[in-house]
């Protein structure tokens, strides 16, 4: 990367970081409510696959999503007004954490049901060969995904008709509380790419440069109509599955070895070896980050609620019938 690219990535990664850990904080406040899944301690994978994309190029996300959405970007006081319930959401205040989706920036969505954007990605695939867009597709989903059925479907119709997706498993060691290993014979997820006859790669999970070197690869092969790869990111959330989750099934041992292998921590360092920034730069970024985030809360705080005449709009259902 350019200092210039690793910068903005690090910028990206710190503003995903505090939009999460702010919603973590609102939470507890009683200010938004339901649930969500946090991706702190993910943000390489998601910054370094997304900073490897052409712009008009798209994206399908999972339950984990708020990641994915800020890099390919969404403007952080709209999805903050989301999970506030707000008219001003990406979704109306309708959608929640889990299901939000910008067109117009490539982003065809989030969803709660694990693996169920894999498809979508596939088909969204297809689309971009039959018109030939010279578009490619990013499809992210986690190590839990890839024993749905769902997931062997699509990857198997992406390799058969050389689709021009990408397939980017953030394996983040755990589904729910389950270790990869106690559901997986074969627990590295790049190495099942075998069974469809597309590319495999393994690459670092938490280091946001390796992250992109991987999907810019994946995504020239698939451009010039060579068809999907599966990359598998090896990372770990430092949360649990969601924000309920304690994390009782982890040892104090694997979390402390894995946080010095901190995504911001990795790039932070680079920037300062590579005198790119200093401390006193970083931390002037930091406090950018902090406003932007502060601005978003209040956007959302003061926007209005969903007006209840509203309420059957975007419902695909005839009320006159029911």
């Amino acid at each position: 990367m350019t200092p210039i690219q690793l910068r903005e990535c690090y910028r990206m990664m710190l503003l995903i970081r505090r939009f999460e850990e702010a919603v973590e904080e609102l939470f507890a406040q009683g200010l938004i409510v339901g649930t969500a899944h946090f991706c702190i301690g993910q943000e390489a994978s998601a910054v370094g696959a997304i900073a490897a994309l052409q712009p008009d190029d798209m994206v399908t996300s999972n339950h984990r999503g708020h990641g994915h959405f800020l890099a390919k970007g969404a403007d952080p006081r709209r999805l903050m007004a989301e999970l506030f319930g707000r008219s001003t959401g990406y979704a109306g205040g309708r959608g929640g954490s889990q299901h939000v989706a910008d067109f117009s920036i490539g982003f065809l969505g989030s969803h709660g049901i694990t693996a169920g954007m894999i498809p979508i990605a596939t088909g969204a695939a297809l689309t971009q060969k039959l018109q030939q867009t010279g578009r490619i597709v990013l499809a992210f989903f986690g190590d839990g995904a890839t024993g749905q059925g769902a997931f062997h479907e699509a990857v198997n119709i992406g390799a058969m008709w050389e689709l021009p997706v990408v397939y980017l498993c953030e394996n983040n060691m755990y589904a729910m509380s389950t270790p990869v290993e106690e559901a997986f014979r074969v627990p590295s997820v790049a190495e099942r790419a075998s069974a469809w006859g597309i590319p495999g790669v393994r690459c670092d999970g938490n280091d946001v440069e390796a992250v992109a070197s991987a999907v810019s690869d994946a995504a020239k092969r698939a451009r010039a109509g060579g068809g999907p790869t599966l990359v598998e990111a090896q990372t770990y959330r430092q949360c649990g599955h969601s924000k309920s989750d304690e994390c009782l099934y982890r040892t104090d041992e694997e979390e402390q070895r894995w946080l010095q292998r901190d995504p911001l921590t990795v790039a932070a360092a680079k920037l300062i070896e590579r005198d790119i920034c200093t401390p006193d730069a970083l931390d002037r970024l930091a406090a950018q980050v902090e406003r932007e985030i502060e601005e978003a809360i209040q956007f959302a705080s003061e926007s209005p609620e969903p007006d209840p005449e509203t309420v059957a709009d975007g419902v695909f259902a005839d009320f006159d019938v029911i």
